[in-house]
């Protein structure tokens, strides 16, 4: 059975989550503020957290932070900030995912399944020991150590689901991808509400490989999405 840790000081928010988790099958822990939820993390060892931003004692930015030091545990960030900016702070802190207040409870049932999913087909497969590299021009991407180069240096602020992102595109190039698309094959769910989730990674990713040494870059296709375009 599979644990989820929900970290919010509002109540009625745990308790409308509890009993949709647990019609799903899940276990379900809770936490309070966001010392708890950090605490919480160690002594339970939950399969994912879904973690409140504005709380008492420490916020969930902080919680997040330090969650992240010793634990690579999903998280989603559940929270009624909801501008681009956030999202960015959330995602670059190490959280995995982002939904906004108020929520379908549905909604969050299907992330915290899709994030599950991902992390259950991570688990060492014989047939998939393979190497997983990808080099385009100066950009270069080892995915079992989860190391990115450019330009031969090697970049250690993007975060894994920008990495895999990239990658997908990578191995991928020159062909368009919707948003929903990139949401299936990189997320490993379809949801019709949050394919903003894609920008916001994708404008991260092209803020920290900037370079004017590029013969490559992630190109909008507007009223598409988006591709990796290589210029020959």
């Amino acid at each position: 059975m599979k644990k989820v840790l929900v970290v919010d000081d509002d109540k009625n928010i745990c308790e409308l989550l509890n009993i949709y988790l647990k019609n799903e099958g899940y276990e379900v822990v809770f936490a309070y503020d966001g010392s708890e939820a950090v605490n919480k993390t160690k002594l339970e060892q939950p399969d994912i957290i879904v973690l409140d931003v504005m709380m008492p004692v420490i916020n969930g930015w902080e919680a997040c932070k330090l969650i992240r030091q010793f634990s690579k545990v999903p998280i989603i960030m559940l929270t009624a900030m909801d501008t681009l900016e956030n999202k960015i702070q959330g995602l670059n802190i190490g959280a995995d995912d982002y939904i906004v207040k108020p929520f379908e409870p549905t909604e969050v049932i299907a992330r915290i399944g899709a994030h599950l999913r991902r992390e259950d087909d991570k688990a060492p497969k014989e047939e998939q020991k393979k190497v997983q590299r990808v080099e385009v021009d100066n950009l270069k991407i080892n995915l079992d150590t989860y190391e990115v180069k450019l330009n031969d240096k090697l970049i250690t602020d993007l975060k894994p689901k920008e990495i895999q992102l990239l990658y997908f595109f990578m191995t991928n190039k020159n062909q368009v991808f919707s948003r929903e698309q990139l949401l299936d094959k990189v997320w490993g769910y379809e949801y019709f509400g949050g394919t903003r989730t894609v920008d916001v990674h994708i404008k991260s990713v092209r803020e920290k490989l900037s370079s004017s040494k590029n013969k490559w870059e992630i190109k909008t296709i507007w009223n598409v999405g988006y591709k990796f375009e290589v210029k020959e």
